[in-house]
């Protein structure tokens, strides 16, 4: 289903083994052009040590941001404790006046 379909090889022999007939030969046909490849990327000192600036960067910036997520959860489960600790107080204390 999803092979490649692969055209049928070319079957003919080789110019330097066909039997010379005596015509004149044919035309030369020009070699295809190669299809144009994409440049390859090279690395100059200066560029590799700003891609690893960059990369430091970006680790530290997404650090600092789960840092602060956590420190936000952390806070807010605190602040959750305190409460709950103070509405037991309270509802404590309202059953004791009765």
């Amino acid at each position: 289903m999803l092979t490649p379909k692969y055209p049928p090889h070319d079957t003919a022999p080789p110019a330097a083994t066909a039997a010379p007939t005596g015509k004149s030969p044919a035309p030369a046909v020009p070699a295809p052009t190669p299809i144009a490849t994409r440049p390859t990327v090279q690395l100059t000192p200066g560029s590799a040590l700003a891609l690893a600036a960059g990369g430091g960067a970006v680790v530290l910036v997404v650090g600092a941001v789960l840092v602060s997520l956590l420190l936000a959860v952390a806070i807010t489960g605190v602040s959750i404790a305190v409460v709950a600790v103070v509405l037991r107080l309270l509802v404590k204390d309202l059953h004791k006046e009765r």
